[in-house]
Parts: structure tokens; C-alpha cells; sequence
């Protein structure tokens, strides 16, 4: 892996040394990329502006939902100390545009014609009231499993495409003392696990009828007691030590053989890939079965925070780094998301890059492409944590799924 990254930092440095555009300037960046496939693709990054002579001022803060950079960059905001750019996702973004505090990116979004590659659903995250005001890195997507090919080689398990094979595949890694889903106790993971059994449970249009309309008779409906009662099935095959496990961590357990599948977004890749290891040979990569024709994604973007009147060289460099075509395609490779434009060539990305970039296209065209509630693009951040707050406690025994389906009903009514 180091190898491999090595020469794809050196082809983007050599691509943006020869840019036309140049600066000399340092840009402060806050994220919340710190786990080791994260940091590699960061670097990418990086490389890329340290090429064209501008300066990368390193704000890490670590917690894999962005929950806790999103709290110290308003204290960092309303010190007046804000910083050049911060990594942000879906309803955040449009939160501090409402504010006023990001830098209109229109003139540089016309010169790289933005408009034209960046998918309409995106787009409704990346710009506010006809302004850009952020540029995507990525399009990652949330409804995927995650598997240790020779542990189910070893154990005689296919790839499961339904819940009752899921199910059967689960019972047979757990009879056989494995682990059979690695899963990490926080919030924001059992609300990725909670919206891809939701949208396999009740398909597409329950899923928008429920987490992005909030329409209240999906909230308190049958379907929705199943939901949780599937959730509670799940939970009979988490280790007892799940509790608090940064999800990077559930990832090392498939990697190492410890359990044989993680329900997680497609971050887990880069996980892999900076393991050495390859997809397809080590390991599986497929959609939660039952959502195989859907996609929820979410959306790394970098948000401009205003340094004056205009937009900073620093900033403008930045900008123009992340939405190059070829800065995309090695980020991602790397990241373990696909590219944010729909007209570069996928080729180069490993066998799940490619899979991921051919389901994308086809459910955006189908209509079948839904932002992620677990991660800020379903609905605003208040509405997000009451679900999580319910999600929780009812996977962690507070609630019953009767229960927890009234509570989710009473949650989100008050939160909106």
C-alpha cells in the first residue's frame, strides 16, 4: 500500500505542479479525518497544494461523524477565529450558509462548470440560494456489508441477497465462535445499521416517506415496529464489547479475521485497502441485502469559511484542487468513495470503486438515490440526533420496538 500510494501522491504533484494556477498562501483546515485509510487520502490532498506552494495548516479532530470538529469549530466561529475551510456534510453546510459565514465559490465553480458534473442531489448540499458555497470531495455511499472472504469460504457462506440468508449467514459464523457483525456502539453507527434495515424492510419509498418527509403515519407504522425488530435480531450478533467502538475498529476485527461482516458506509474501504489488502480476494464488498437497487449517500464536502470580502487565493486553490478530475479519481482511490463528478473515468478504481460508481449512476437515473439520514443529508441535525437518541436505546434494551415506534413518533415532532 505504501508503494502504492507513494506513486499516486507523485502523479498528483506533478499534475498540480504544472497547473496554471499558483499561491502562496497557508489554508486551515478542520476534520475529522484521523483513522489510517482517512489519513492517507487526506494526504493526497495535501500533496496537491503543497505542489502549487500553498501551505496546509493541519486541524484534526478526531470522532468519525464529525460531531465533535462541527463543536469546536463554532467556538471557533463565534471567537471570530474561523477556520480557511472545514470538512462538512449535508444539512451543516446549509446551516452556515443561512448564517452568512461561507465564501461564495460561483466564479470558480463557472470556470470549472461545476454545474454540469456535480449530481443534482449533491448540489442541493453544495450550494445555497443559487451559490456555491462548498466543494464535494466524494460521494460516499452507506448501505454497504463489508466481508473477510476466507472466513466465509472457510464456513460455506455466500454472499447473502435477502434478510433470511443474511440472517442464516449470521447464525453460522456465530455457531462457529466468530464474531458475526462487528459493530461499533455509537450513535451515528447504529443509525447507519437503523436506515439500511429501514430501506430494505419497507424499500424507497418508505425510507422517504419516513426519514426525509418525516411523514408521521410511516414513523408510528408497522413497518416500522419490524424495523426495530430486526434491529433487535442484529444485536444477538454483536460481541458484548461493541459499546463505544470507533467504527474503524469494528473494521480491523473483518480485517483480522475476527468477525466475518461490518455493516458500514464505504470509508470501511480505505480501511482495507491501507491493510493491503485487495477487494474480491480478501474481502467482499455488497449492499445490505434487500437494498440492492437503492443507494443512501453522503458527501465529504469543504466548506469556505469567509476571510473577507473575497475569496482567499489559499481557498480558491483548495477549491480548485478538490473538483480537478484527477485529483478525484487518486483521492478516491485511496478514500474508498467514488468522485463527486460524473464525467471521469472510473477505470482506475479497484473492483468495489467500480461497482459503487456503476450503482451510483444507475439509481440516480432510476430515482433511487436518497441522501443518509445517519449522516446529515435526510434531515436537519436536531431531527437526526432525536432519531439516534431513539435508534439507541431502543438497539441497547431501554425500549421495545412498540415502544421505541411511539418514541420516534413523539422525538421527531418535537425536534422539527
Amino acid at each position: 500500500m505504501r508503494s502504492y500510494l507513494g506513486t499516486t501522491l507523485k502523479a498528483v504533484a506533478v499534475l498540480a505542479a504544472t497547473a496554471s494556477f499558483a499561491a502562496a498562501e497557508d489554508v486551515e483546515v478542520l476534520h475529522w479525518w484521523t483513522s489510517g485509510g482517512e489519513a492517507a487520502a487526506l494526504n493526497v490532498l495535501k500533496q496537491d497544494l503543497e505542489a502549487q506552494g500553498v501551505g496546509w495548516l493541519d486541524m484534526p479532530v478526531a470522532g468519525g461523524s464529525g460531531v465533535q470538529a462541527m463543536t469546536v469549530l463554532r467556538a471557533r466561529v463565534t471567537s471570530g477565529n474561523a477556520p480557511t475551510a472545514v470538512q462538512m456534510l449535508g444539512f451543516d453546510v446549509l446551516d452556515w450558509a443561512k448564517e452568512g459565514a461561507l465564501a461564495n465559490l460561483n466564479d470558480i465553480a463557472a470556470e470549472g462548470g461545476w454545474d454540469a458534473v456535480v449530481p443534482g442531489p449533491l448540489q442541493a448540499f453544495t450550494k445555497y440560494d443559487g451559490t456555491w458555497i462548498a466543494s464535494p470531495v466524494n460521494v460516499h455511499s452507506t448501505n454497504w456489508v463489508w466481508a473477510n472472504k476466507a472466513l466465509l469460504d472457510e464456513l460455506g457462506i455466500a454472499q447473502p441477497t435477502n434478510w433470511d440468508e443474511f440472517i442464516a449467514a449470521l447464525d453460522t459464523v456465530k455457531a462457529s465462535g466468530k464474531v458475526a457483525l462487528a459493530h461499533g456502539g455509537q450513535p451515528w453507527q447504529d443509525g447507519t445499521v437503523f436506515e439500511a434495515v429501514l430501506m430494505a424492510t419497507g424499500g424507497p419509498e418508505f425510507y422517504k416517506a419516513a426519514l426525509i418527509d418525516l411523514d408521521p403515519e410511516a414513523l408510528g407504522s408497522d413497518t416500522m415496529k419490524e424495523v426495530f425488530d430486526r434491529m433487535t435480531i442484529l444485536r444477538g450478533y454483536y460481541d458484548d464489547n461493541f459499546s463505544g467502538r470507533d467504527w474503524n475498529l469494528a473494521s480491523a476485527m473483518v480485517i483480522n479475521g475476527d468477525a466475518a461482516f461490518q455493516m458500514m458506509g464505504d470509508w470501511a474501504k480505505g480501511e482495507f485497502l491501507n491493510a493491503g489488502k485487495v477487494p474480491d480476494v480478501d474481502f467482499l464488498c455488497f449492499r445490505f441485502p434487500g437494498t440492492q437497487d437503492q443507494v443512501t449517500f453522503n458527501s465529504d464536502v469543504f466548506a469556505m469559511f469567509k476571510q473577507g470580502d473575497t475569496v482567499s487565493e489559499g481557498q480558491a486553490a483548495l477549491a480548485k484542487a478538490i473538483m480537478s478530475p484527477e485529483f478525484q479519481v487518486a483521492f478516491n482511490k485511496v478514500k474508498g468513495s467514488v468522485p463527486a463528478r460524473t464525467d471521469v473515468d472510473g477505470s482506475e478504481l479497484d473492483a468495489c470503486g467500480q461497482k459503487a460508481m456503476a450503482e451510483l449512476k444507475a439509481a440516480n437515473d432510476s430515482g433511487n438515490l436518497f441522501g443518509s439520514m445517519a449522516h446529515g443529508y435526510a434531515v436537519p441535525a436536531a431531527v437526526k440526533n432525536a432519531i439516534f437518541d431513539v435508534v439507541t436505546a431502543q438497539l441497547n434494551g431501554e425500549y421495545d420496538s412498540e415502544t421505541a415506534v411511539s418514541e420516534l413518533v413523539s422525538a421527531v415532532e418535537i425536534s422539527q
